[in-house]
């Protein structure tokens, strides 16, 4: 029985992103204690972050726009995101707070696109589990790049609602990247 190309082809991408998913979630976290969670989109619910990540574009030739039409393009986005109110109590003060009790009696702040203050450790943690992630990407020859931005529309729509930093991990298998030399 022939396997076409395209279509085993997008099957074979949304497999990889699952195994980075396992990637991310086994990715050392700090005291081992895991506040990263994960997701996948595909076709409309993917469409719908490129749609807001629209909605943010300032203009039709901005980077907002550009990564836009990337995930437009992309057959699924990985979403990894950090619960990061609970800190891990090092008091190490990189939140910009003396001890982890201030920073949890300040509360959570909205700002432009995230919510903060974040314990660096655990935002170090959410940089290990993306490395991962796209390290197990890259492995498996799926083209791929880290996008903020991708991470603020589905932040903006409220797709971990348990997160308080997202990013997007966009995946193609095409003959050149669409996520390089743009």
């Amino acid at each position: 029985m022939p396997i076409t190309g395209p279509e085993e082809e997008a099957k074979t991408v949304i497999e990889v992103a699952k195994l980075m998913l396992i990637a991310a979630r086994t990715a050392p976290k700090g005291r081992g204690i895991d506040d990263i969670e994960t997701m996948i989109l595909t076709g409309k619910e993917k469409d719908a972050v490129a749609k807001q990540m629209y909605k943010i574009s300032k203009a039709p030739d901005d980077h907002w726009t550009r990564d836009a039409k990337n995930v437009e393009k992309c057959t699924a986005l990985v979403l990894i995101g950090l619960k990061g109110p609970k800190p891990l109590g090092t008091n190490c003060g990189a939140c910009g707070y003396e001890t982890c009790a201030k920073m949890l009696k300040e509360g959570r702040k909205q700002g432009l696109f995230f919510a903060g203050p974040t314990c660096i450790i655990k935002a170090l943690d959410m940089g290990i589990a993306l490395g991962s992630a796209v390290k197990t990407a890259q492995i498996h020859n799926v083209d791929n790049r880290i996008f903020f931005r991708a991470g603020v529309g589905a932040y903006q729509m409220k797709l971990m609602p348990d997160s308080t930093i997202i990013i997007g991990i966009p995946l193609a298998a095409t003959g050149k990247s669409p996520f390089f030399d743009r």
